[in-house]
């Protein structure tokens, strides 16, 4: 008998490397390692889970790590703290821990840490044993580098380990840690400020192509999984209306770089498909045939693309009002959410941010009713 309020954490444990549905009409895209695609930090999560084009700020590194060489500060230390499954269980969360520094304005080097616990979990024979406690967990560690072209134009590289500890050894014994690695590429532009109408504005926009690397497996006999390679494009744009106010807005579109379950599986009868699985295949060539083996084609393919709108509102760079919006296909996950934000900087180069996520579809997020909290310190000389 398991602990009741874990059971919940359990299934998250399986799920991780499940690759089939059972409902016909969906064809949902699964990896390993799915907390790498959870926004970690509250500034981010506050517009709607985008940051690929958004201005620099201490957490980068997930979202484009080319953008940390336009920011203002020339050292850079964030945390971040995100509850997961808060309503059900209490020790369930995804951490980051990140660091850059900048080198003579041109070059940046920049770290990071990711651990998602998935909280300790108590395994009973029966109601009169000892638990045995097991406590899966993830975690990735980052270094990058990033170089400025231009004026204008940054491009950055990342280079991830990947660890994936979620075997319960009281339930299957032949289940491994499994471990990877993977890059990142990314670029940004940033302009100068320009005249638009009445104001003054800059203009933003950004590239990341995340997690290109082999396949995950957790036991010998046992699939591979794909990792959550994935492409994120951005634009946005920031009208400066006086030395104290600015008001951004950006839009980012994502698409994850993995295989779409396409391959029928057949019911008891031989003839009713029940679900789909993901062909056996190499992750490079997950990678191109992403763009093209939706079943239902170039349609299918469109669904299979997510959508964010961020706002973001700063006073005098001290507080920040933010809201935003994700859309993902009904048929692809349908996950769809508001999110709601505000940052607060002090003059001792301390900046704290929170956010909220308010589901607006039948599927129920894990993120739903959790505050995202982030600390971050800089240097600027």
């Amino acid at each position: 008998m398991i602990k009741y309020k874990l059971i919940f954490s359990i299934l998250l444990v399986f799920l991780i490397s499940i690759n089939q549905y059972s409902q016909e009409d969906r064809r949902v895209i699964t990896t390993a390692v799915p907390f790498l695609l959870i926004s970690s930090d509250a500034r981010a999560s506050g517009l709607g889970d985008q940051g690929v084009s958004t201005s620099s700020d201490n957490f980068s590194q997930q979202w484009n790590q080319s953008k940390y060489l336009f920011s203002e500060s020339n050292t850079g230390i964030g945390f971040s703290y995100t509850p997961y499954l808060s309503s059900v269980v209490s020790d369930v969360f995804l951490g980051n821990l990140t660091y850059f520094k900048k080198r003579l304005e041109r070059s940046v080097w920049s770290f990071s840490l990711k651990y998602f616990s998935l909280g300790e979990i108590d395994i009973l024979e029966n109601p009169l044993d000892i638990p045995v406690v097991e406590s899966p967990n993830e975690f990735t560690i980052d270094a990058g580098y990033g170089l400025k072209l231009s004026d204008n134009f940054s491009m950055g590289i990342t280079g991830r380990f990947l660890l994936s500890d979620v075997k319960l050894q009281s339930f299957n014994s032949e289940t491994e840690v499994a471990t990877s690695f993977a890059v990142d590429i990314s670029g940004f532009f940033q302009s100068n400020a320009f005249q638009l109408g009445d104001n003054d504005a800059i203009y933003r926009a950004g590239f990341n192509i995340s997690n290109l690397g082999p396949k995950m497996k957790y036991s010998e006999l046992g699939e591979e999984n794909f990792i959550p390679s994935n492409l994120r494009l951005g634009n946005g744009i920031e009208f400066i209306y006086d030395s104290n106010n600015s008001l951004s807005l950006s839009i980012e579109i994502n698409k994850l770089l993995v295989p779409t379950p396409n391959i029928p599986v057949y019911g008891p009868d031989g003839s009713t498909i029940i679900s789909y699985s993901q062909p056996n295949i190499g992750f490079l060539s997950g990678i191109f045939k992403s763009f093209n083996d939706a079943p239902d084609g170039f349609s299918e393919e469109l669904k299979e693309l997510t959508y964010s709108l961020g706002l973001e509102y700063s006073f005098n760079d001290i507080f920040f009002l933010r809201s935003g919006y994700f859309s993902e296909h009904e048929l692809k996950g349908s996950r769809k959410f508001f999110t709601i934000g505000a940052g607060f900087a002090t003059e001792s180069n301390f900046q704290v941010d929170l956010s909220y996520l308010i589901s607006t579809s039948d599927v129920v997020s894990p993120l739903e009713n959790t505050l995202r909290f982030s600390l971050s310190y800089n240097i600027f000389n």
